[in-house]
């Protein structure tokens, strides 16, 4: 099973290479993309290989902004009909709605939840890392473009109250604080962006209903390619660090019952158990050779009640203690 996205996602990557002396085309091949996936913005391209291709090229650059320095020309159009749909919602609130419900069209492997907190609300972001591929870059990117949405509906000056990013901080901020300011945080439980409740009613002055009922229209007619076990895989993504879940959790967000579920996993030769099985071995992988966070933390994050559970599972699975792979100064080579 593999996730698509749309190449739009690689918009300036070609100029941000060329920037560093690299070949982006070249880089590209080695990911094993098709070249015109630079050229042809529809044409979908495995999720995984987008990962692949920006964290070659960051490495390569010796830049951990790469991703972001995509970001800084960004416009909605890139993001196709969702994009239109996006620009002419009333308000934030509505284009976030759309955003949760559209998002597969134009990227398989990504979730987007709302979640309100208090007088706040955080807007968060899953990447599914099929294959255990990393994806600090991806999600960089997600954060940054969803980052330049917000903006058009509050303005270029409009700050969150904080972005939070789950992975490490890099050695040298200036890119990060330049596109989100100084409220970037790194180490967090989650990838996503935390604002005013009541910037979500902001009015939206250039809002189209028009236009929003054709660019509805078009991704209802575009959004039918997903399949069950896709959608299945980004809740398990989704709810995992949250401690929830359960198949009758992802049965209910998905609008059917346990039954239902399993019967359409199991036509498409999946069942929730696997699913869950290969979305906690991948995410694990990545955990252990990003090697920041102690096992308490991680069995968190892969949603067990306890370390204990988390350590017979790790065993059962991979015949091997988390604890001997989880060294903080052990070598990336050696951990994996």
């Amino acid at each position: 099973m593999t996730s698509l996205v749309r190449s739009a996602s690689l918009t300036h990557f070609d100029q941000v290479a060329a920037a560093y002396g690299l070949d982006a085309r070249a880089l590209v091949a080695a990911a094993g993309l098709p070249s015109r996936c630079l050229d042809d913005p529809d044409l979908k391209i495995p999720a995984r290989g987008v990962a692949r291709l920006l964290e070659m090229a960051a490495e390569r650059a010796r830049d951990p902004a790469f991703a972001l320095r995509m970001v800084e020309s960004r416009r909605l159009s890139n993001l196709g009909p969702l994009g239109m749909l996006v620009r002419d919602e009333p308000t934030l609130r509505d284009a976030l709605e759309a955003l949760m419900r559209y998002i597969h069209v134009h990227n398989e492997a990504l979730a987007v939840r709302v979640e309100p907190s208090s007088n706040l609300v955080v807007i968060r972001f899953e990447l599914d890392a099929e294959g255990g591929e990393p994806v600090r870059q991806a999600t960089e990117l997600v954060v940054g473009v969803a980052f330049r949405v917000l903006g058009v509906f509050m303005g270029a000056s409009w700050r969150p109250r904080l972005v939070c990013f789950s992975h490490r901080a890099p050695p040298n901020l200036a890119v990060h604080r330049r596109v989100f300011g100084r409220a970037v945080e790194f180490g967090h439980e989650f990838n996503g962006i935390v604002c005013n409740a009541a910037d979500l009613d902001a009015p939206n002055p250039g809002a189209d209903p028009v236009m929003a009922r054709y660019s509805r229209r078009l991704l209802e007619q575009a959004g039918g390619t997903m399949t069950m076990a896709a959608r299945v895989r980004q809740l398990i993504v989704l709810l995992l660090p949250r401690g929830l879940c359960r198949v009758e959790t992802v049965a209910q967000h998905l609008g059917v019952d346990r039954r239902t579920l399993a019967r359409r996993l199991d036509a498409e030769g999946a069942s929730f158990s696997a699913l869950l099985e290969r979305v906690r071995s991948e995410l694990v992988a990545r955990y252990l050779e990003d090697g920041s966070r102690p096992l308490g933390e991680i069995s968190a994050l892969l949603g067990f009640s306890a370390p204990s559970a988390f350590s017979r599972w790790h065993r059962q699975r991979f015949g091997v203690a988390a604890r001997q792979l989880n060294r903080p100064n052990r070598p990336a080579a050696a951990r994996r």
